[in-house]
């Protein structure tokens, strides 16, 4: 045990690390580097494989006469893809199928090669299924419009003008959650966004049903309604997505929270309802349920009840939550794994953190299950985030490079993370920061060959 005194004259006189002598290795060959950046992360590749199987089952069925025959369309197997595409969207972020993603992913033994190793890390771009999902199920939703609305104008089948309206209402609800999902509107206008995603979704939702049960009935042919419902394979969709949206609004509460301000800059807010959450995970808290939401990592300490989270001031909403701080506020569904958990895939890791990064970083250093080094780089860490916390730190992480950047400026942190990274002999780099940094860490270091990972902002 490292005791206050020597705690603090570690912060006070520990050097800068050198590390302008560092040379960093050359990049891998100019042909593949680009598989190392955002524009081909894992997160754009499952995206993209979500459209490639969508377009194979399109050109198949378009030779096998699937969609058309005889002047008909198949407006059930339209119908059916569209509801699937959207069912896999939904159900990829239910919070029980997220962990489950990691818990699977970071099984994987520290026995086996780090080459497979490392792609079981990139687990966290799951929400290119759900964007791609999303996507193509609207586009088959609307390849259904025009088949459904082609049969209605030319008197085939029995489909009533409510059943094509309503196809009508559910198509503009879902071009508006795609279209205000975009990340450059999203990243302007978070609240309308979240807005949309939540009030479009369920009424979408609830139109979907009235749809489903209408074009069953006017399609069921020679079964009976009840027969047709049960053999329906979009009505099965319906009520796992229900369920899975349902299922986090089932535990919505109002919980007491303890609120410590080192600084203007930061809340440390500690929570003890009777939920533990495991390290890396995330709990999302709201001050009204019905509007918006916000994600932060779960800090729990080692053998002990409740949780802490860190929230610096980033927007509108977590300054008046540093300003006002409430008392009360909601949580619901249940801590979820997030990026942070694939350090247990790892043999050592090093923790690039920037600001109130440490957050996430914070449940790992203090759990002490995979060897790690941390580097911090923050202003002034004492006077913004208190005593406590950077002690806290320091008596697990006693070499940590703490770097204070109204002392000693900001430093290169892909040359930093490369040196600690090489005197740790680690396996891979753990980047929380905001979007540029992460980045500019994360493709630093992957061009280079070396195993690294950052959150992508996909939420």
């Amino acid at each position: 045990m490292v005791k206050r005194r020597e705690l603090n004259t570690i912060v006070v006189n520990r050097q800068v690390p050198d590390y302008q002598h560092v040379e960093l290795p050359a990049q891998i060959s100019k042909w593949r580097r680009p598989w190392k950046g955002p524009k081909f992360m894992h997160y754009n590749r499952l995206f993209f494989l979500v459209l490639l199987v969508n377009c194979i089952y399109l050109s198949w069925g378009i030779k096998q006469q699937l969609w058309w025959n005889n002047g008909v369309f198949n407006l059930q197997l339209i119908s059916n893809l569209a509801v699937l595409n959207i069912t896999v969207a939904i159900i990829i972020r239910q919070h029980h199928v997220v962990n489950l993603l990691f818990r699977i992913a970071t099984s994987v033994p520290l026995s086996w090669p780090l080459s497979i190793r490392r792609i079981m890390g990139k687990v966290y771009h799951f929400g290119g299924i759900h964007v791609g999902g999303s996507i193509m199920g609207s586009i088959w939703y609307l390849c259904f419009l025009v088949a459904s609305n082609y049969h209605y104008f030319n008197n085939i089948g029995k489909l009533s003008a409510v059943s094509t309206l309503i196809s009508f209402i559910i198509m503009g609800l879902l071009v508006s959650i795609i279209l205000m999902a975009r990340p450059s509107y999203r990243a302007r206008k978070h609240d309308q966004f979240e807005m949309m995603h939540r009030f479009g979704g369920w009424a979408s939702l609830v139109l979907f049903w009235v749809h489903t049960l209408l074009f069953i009935y006017e399609s069921k042919g020679s079964e009976t309604y009840s027969e047709a419902l049960s053999h329906s394979f979009g009505l099965w969709c319906l009520v796992a997505v229900t369920i899975s949206i349902l299922l986090p609004w089932l535990r919505l509460r109002k919980v007491e929270v303890t609120i410590d301000s080192p600084s203007s800059h930061v809340a440390l807010a500690q929570f003890d309802y009777g939920v533990t959450p495991f390290a890396g995970s995330s709990t999302a808290i709201s001050r009204n349920p019905l509007k918006e939401w916000h994600s932060f990592a779960n800090i729990p300490a080692p053998n002990e009840e409740g949780f802490r989270l860190a929230i610096s001031r980033a927007g509108d909403w977590t300054g008046q939550f540093i300003d006002d701080q409430p008392s009360h506020v909601w949580v619901k569904a249940i801590p979820t794994a997030g990026v942070g958990n694939i350090d247990q895939l790892f043999k050592k890791v090093i923790w690039v953190a920037t600001g109130s990064g440490i957050g996430p970083c914070l449940p790992h250093l203090l759990l002490q299950e995979t060897p790690s080094r941390l580097i911090w780089s923050t202003r002034n860490p004492r006077k913004t985030y208190g005593d406590q916390l950077v002690d806290e730190i320091l008596e697990v992480q006693p070499e940590a490079v703490i770097w204070d950047t109204d002392a000693n400026g900001k430093p290169d942190l892909v040359k930093l993370a490369y040196q600690i990274y090489q005197e740790f002999d680690a396996e891979a780099v753990i980047c929380i920061s905001n979007k540029k940094l992460t980045w500019q860490v994360v493709y630093g270091m992957e061009s280079r060959n070396i195993p690294a990972y950052g959150a992508i902002w996909d939420s």
